[in-house]
């Protein structure tokens, strides 16, 4: 994971049908609000991490709102990632954000869930 980019490149979106199968199915989940989040991490030589964004139809029917509110999650999960590599472990994670309320959040609110969630998920590497 390099986290002198300031980009979040393709490698560290979880895309792979099969991987995101695996992570609902045999992951570990949480709920820090206004997100839910899945954790999915096995051990590997270096760290590296795989992170997904969603935002339900079920809450949010129009798509500006839905692109809104990933946004959101991507920049904050973007800019304070460091926090999975500042335990110094090691390990492949998988992680699914959704966002599970019907309101929409400002940029702080999501950033201290983000923050919150990331911390959690190096706690239990």
């Amino acid at each position: 994971m390099t986290l002198s980019d300031n980009t979040l490149s393709r490698d560290e979106r979880l895309r792979s049908f099969g991987a995101i199968r695996r992570l609902f199915k045999d992951g570990r989940g949480g709920f820090i609000y206004p997100l839910r989040y899945i954790v999915y991490a096995e051990p590997s030589e270096e760290l590296s991490a795989s992170v997904l964004f969603s935002t339900p139809k079920k809450f949010h029917k129009r798509a500006n709102r839905r692109n809104l509110l990933r946004r959101r999650m991507r920049e904050a999960y973007r800019l304070n990632r460091e926090l999975l590599a500042s335990e110094g472990k090691t390990g492949t994670v998988e992680l699914a954000l959704v966002y599970s309320t019907k309101e929409i959040h400002d940029y702080k609110t999501i950033e201290n869930a983000v923050k919150r969630v990331l911390a959690r998920v190096a706690q239990d590497l």
